[in-house]
């Protein structure tokens, strides 16, 4: 591998420019390709240096690349990371990891077998106030519950990026995309949870649109997941964490970010940051985006469990 670790962007939806934007933060980190559908997307990097592909398959025989990033949409999340591996190329991967469980779990044993970086990126656990948080947190008192809040009007956050809102592309709605970034962060203060039970609001056109998830840790600590793509008043993203000597502490995910995504800037400034430091220290990194996945099935699962219930 060279000095700088030589990394490709295979996508350049709505979230890539904050990927991009991190290479100038991140020591190591070198962006030497690109790769997207559409020729207007590629344009601006003609003549920089910067090689462009219009077909992933052929950044990953042709670009001079040591690793990717997966920004594409959820459906094709699968058939490019699978690619890369097999490719020999370590991922970072947009959440989900892919909309499909059995194939989430092959991907996991793949990367292994070729002992490659396969990270997920939940950018929600390196916010600024969600880290400060868990700094704060005094030593000795044990947590005894934890809520997740992650509201907003879908449509608002979309842009270009339509597919959002079918689900056979999406994998869902709310619990499919939102979901693995709020579950993330309750795993971030209570490690591996399980569903206990999902309640799911959905529209005319099948789409959840809201849910609460109720969630339990290994040792028994209960946590709240509340989802929402129809909120009316602009955004409601954070965490609350109330402790057994009746001790309640919040993090405001959007506090002191009044730019609309403004608190992306620096979260993925985290993502890639760590990316670099897993590829370099030769670590996996899956567990968690395979653990996402897991709840988000394990979500819908419980929600068809009760639908049958009260048949």
């Amino acid at each position: 591998m060279t000095k700088e670790l030589r990394i490709g962007v295979v996508g350049l939806g709505v979230i890539s420019k904050f990927y991009l934007a991190a290479f100038d933060k991140v020591p190591g980190a070198r962006l030497t390709a690109v790769c997207d559908l559409r020729e207007d997307a590629l344009r601006p990097y003609e003549g920089t240096g910067i090689a462009t592909f219009r077909d992933h398959r052929a950044l990953l025989r042709h670009g001079d690349v040591d690793a990717i990033v997966v920004n594409v949409p959820n459906d094709v999340h699968g058939e490019v990371v699978r690619d890369a591996v097999l490719a020999g190329r370590s991922v970072c991967v947009e959440k989900p990891l892919t909309i499909d469980l059995d194939e989430g779990r092959e991907l996991v044993r793949l990367a292994a077998e070729r002992r490659l970086t396969l990270l997920t990126a939940f950018h929600r656990r390196y916010n600024d106030n969600v880290l400060t948080l868990r700094r704060r947190l005094p030593v000795g008192v044990a947590i005894d519950s934890v809520t997740v809040r992650y509201n907003e009007r879908i449509e608002e956050h979309v842009g270009r990026d339509g597919w959002y809102l079918d689900p056979a592309r999406c994998g869902g709605g709310c619990i499919a995309d939102n979901g693995p970034n709020a579950f993330d962060v309750v795993r971030l203060f209570l490690g591996d949870v399980s569903v206990e039970k999902s309640e799911v609001v959905r529209d005319d056109h099948g789409l959840d649109r809201q849910a609460t998830v109720l969630l339990r840790s290994a040792a028994g600590v209960p946590a709240k997941v509340e989802l929402d793509w129809s909120y009316p008043n602009g955004e409601l993203k954070d965490v609350e964490v109330r402790l057994a000597d009746g001790t309640v502490m919040r993090a405001d995910m959007l506090g002191g970010h009044s730019e609309f995504k403004g608190s992306l800037w620096h979260e993925y400034v985290g993502i890639l940051d760590e990316f670099v430091q897993l590829v370099r220290a030769g670590e996996s990194a899956s567990h968690g985006g395979l653990a996402a996945l897991e709840l988000v099935h394990a979500a819908y699962a419980a929600e068809r469990r009760i639908a049958a219930e009260t048949v």
